[in-house]
Parts: structure tokens; C-alpha cells; sequence
């Protein structure tokens, strides 16, 4: 698939552009966008309650952190948050730490994150999956604030054609940590795709867990605790969706859990490709059917380069399926069982959404989309 070369492609920060037209970063002596890396710049990063190791997100982001360490020989740190109370005191530390650059992980930082910027003007920030908010949860602008955005609905929108493409029992499933649109767009895609592939071959796949319209579905409210996604799971599962799509951080493990008890049972993951994170579980990987990536470590690694050479803006990056941004990842166990001809539609399907012939809809889509 187009989407999955281009995703494998993408193993360099120069691969993918922080800029929004998506074209890619000009090399430079240093290392960065612009010019040369100063050698005691210091990035930072402050993680969502899920963690570094939430084989997600969180753990994509600090990759592109790590990366640009190895790469630009920067300086760095990190601040790991266990609760949504340590948000504004983790980032207030990195300001104290003298990070040049702090990167807050997840929407949930959104109204620390613009605190902090409005704070400390001199200080550049980057938000991954939110641009910044003040304290009433409103969207703002800020100089000293690049918002890092993916429109994962439209790679979603893939997933969901490819499990009822490939759905043996006419029943699919997803399910979120909590109703935030950073959720929500992935549910919406997956749902669309779902309802694109009925139409196409006149088929009636149903989508438990999810209501596009009305916006309510299957929400466990937590991004932590493993056991109520393997509940939510074993019900989707018992219900007859054999494949299901959680999206909801380190609480996908539980229908990770949920597929390894059943036959013919398989997850989409999310985020980040989960048959990799999950490589030190054989069985897990044996249920992954693909992910639907974001690729957070290339645009973590990137901003930081041309912030760390002297070219930071503040400019939203978007994410699309156009710019790499987004993707499916490789079908990896399943490769020989997806057929041949549902490959190719998925092809000219991700063609169609990069031309606007399809055009993918959520309301949780960042601006620019």
C-alpha cells in the first residue's frame, strides 16, 4: 500500500516538514532546518498520565526526543506526569530547568501548556495532538507555541474500510479513553470508512461502539486502567465484532488481552505501529491486523531541529495522509490474509482522499485539515 511504503519511508526528521504546505525542511551544516544546532540547546518534555512506556503516543513523542539527542547532540529532559495535577507543576519545572524548547504531550496539557507560554514568552513550547488553550478551554494563537496536529480521521477512514473488507462476522468495534477530540477523530474516520466500504460493495457491516451522529458510544473514561478495556473488549467480542479498534492509550492492552482469549479475534492499534511497540509480546502481535499511525517521532525530532538552528515558528504542523503525516502501518502477521484486490482498493481509496474525491469529515479535524 502507498500509505504503508510511504510511513516506512518516513525515518529521518528532514522526511517530514513542520510547516503546513507539507513541503520538506531544507538540509542545514548543523543538522537542522536553518542553521547550526547550538551545542547546549535543551529540549524538554512533559508526558500526559500515560507514561513514556504507553506503547502509544507518549512513547512515539520522547522517541523523536531521544532521536534528536542521538542526532543533534542537543541536551535534554523530561518530566513524567501520573496525574492530570502534575501537568502545570512538571511543565513550570521544565521553565525553572532553562529548556529552551518544552514539548507537552496530549490535549489534556492544552490549558497548562498556555499558561505557561503566556508566562514565559521567552520560552518556545510545542504541543503535540492540541494547540494551546487558556484556562476555559478555548483555543489560542500564541507566538511561543506550535500546535503539532494529525488528522488521524482520515487514515481511520482506511482502518475502517479494511475491517469490513475483512470482518468474518459482518460486526466491527471501537471504543475511546475519553470523549476528547483527539479520540473522537480516530472513531469518526474508523466509523466513516466502515459506512464507505457498505456502499461501495453493498454490504451492512455494523459498527458497535460508536455513533458518528449523535457522538456518543463507548467511552471508559481512562487512559490507564487496563481492566476496563479488556471488559469493554470481551463485550465487543461476545457480542460478535471480531475486529476492534480501542483508542485509548495503554488501556488498548486490555483488548490486546481480550483478542489472545478468542479465535479468529483481531485489534487495529493506534497511534503508533503496534506490532513494533508490542514486540516483546509474540501473541499480541499475532491479533494486530495494522495500525493507524501518527507520525509523532519524525515531527517531534523535526521541530526541534529547526527550533534548536534558530527557526522556530509557530506555524501548526497538520498531519494528512498526503504528507505522511498519517498512515496505516504494514500488515505485518496478516500480510497474506489481506486479499490482494482489498489492498488495491485501499490504494485508490487513500489516492481519493489525498485528490478530495473522498472527503473524510470529523469535527474533531484540526483547522487546516
Amino acid at each position: 500500500m502507498k500509505s504503508i511504503t510511504r510511513a516506512l519511508a518516513l525515518a529521518g526528521a528532514g522526511a517530514l516538514t513542520m510547516a503546513a504546505c507539507g513541503t520538506a525542511p531544507e538540509e542545514s551544516a548543523g543538522g537542522g532546518e536553518g542553521g547550526d544546532v547550538s551545542a547546549d540547546y535543551k529540549a524538554c518534555m512533559v508526558s500526559d498520565s500515560g507514561g513514556w512506556d504507553d506503547k502509544s503516543f507518549n512513547e512515539s513523542s520522547y522517541q523523536g526526543l531521544l532521536n534528536a539527542e542521538e542526532d543533534l547532540g542537543i541536551e535534554k529532559n523530561t518530566a513524567e506526569s501520573t496525574s492530570d495535577s502534575d501537568f502545570a507543576p512538571n511543565i513550570n519545572n521544565m521553565v525553572t530547568e532553562g529548556c529552551d524548547l518544552i514539548i507537552t504531550v496530549g490535549f489534556l496539557l492544552a490549558p497548562a501548556t498556555g499558561d505557561a507560554a503566556q508566562a514565559n514568552e521567552d520560552v518556545d513550547f510545542a504541543i503535540v495532538d492540541s494547540t494551546a488553550q487558556d484556562a476555559d478551554g478555548n483555543p489560542i494563537e500564541l507566538e511561543n507555541v506550535k500546535p503539532l496536529e494529525f488528522d488521524t480521521a482520515q487514515a481511520a477512514f482506511l482502518a475502517g474500510y479494511l475491517a469490513a473488507g475483512m470482518t468474518e462476522t459482518g460486526k466491527v468495534a471501537t471504543y475511546g479513553g475519553m470523549n476528547i477530540p483527539t479520540v473522537t477523530i480516530f472513531m469518526d474516520g474508523y466509523a466513516d470508512g466502515v459506512t464507505h466500504y457498505n456502499e461501495t460493495h453493498d454490504t451492512d457491516v455494523e459498527v458497535l461502539g460508536w455513533n458518528k451522529d449523535s457522538q456518543e458510544g463507548s467511552i471508559v473514561g481512562t487512559f490507564e486502567d487496563q481492566s476496563k478495556g479488556k471488559a469493554v473488549s470481551d463485550e465487543f467480542y461476545n457480542a460478535g465484532a471480531d475486529i476492534v479498534m480501542p483508542v485509548a492509550g495503554p488501556v488498548g492492552a486490555g483488548t490486546l488481552a481480550s483478542a489472545k482469549e478468542g479465535d479468529d479475534r483481531k485489534v487495529i492499534w493506534v497511534d503508533a505501529d503496534g506490532y513494533e511497540t508490542n514486540s516483546s509480546d509474540e501473541d499480541a502481535q499475532s491479533v494486530i491486523l495494522t495500525s493507524v499511525m501518527k507520525e509523532m517521532t519524525v515531527g517531534v525530532e523535526d521541530v526541534i531541529a529547526g527550533a534548536a538552528s534558530g527557526e522556530f515558528d509557530s506555524t501548526p504542523y497538520v498531519g494528512t495522509l498526503e504528507n505522511g503525516g498519517v498512515g496505516l502501518a504494514p500488515f505485518h502477521d496478516f500480510e497474506e490474509d489481506v486479499p490482494a484486490d482489498l489492498t488495491e482498493e485501499l490504494d485508490s481509496l487513500e489516492q481519493e482522499i489525498i485528490d478530495g474525491t473522498v472527503v473524510v469529515e470529523s469535527d474533531a479535524s484540526p483547522a487546516g485539515a
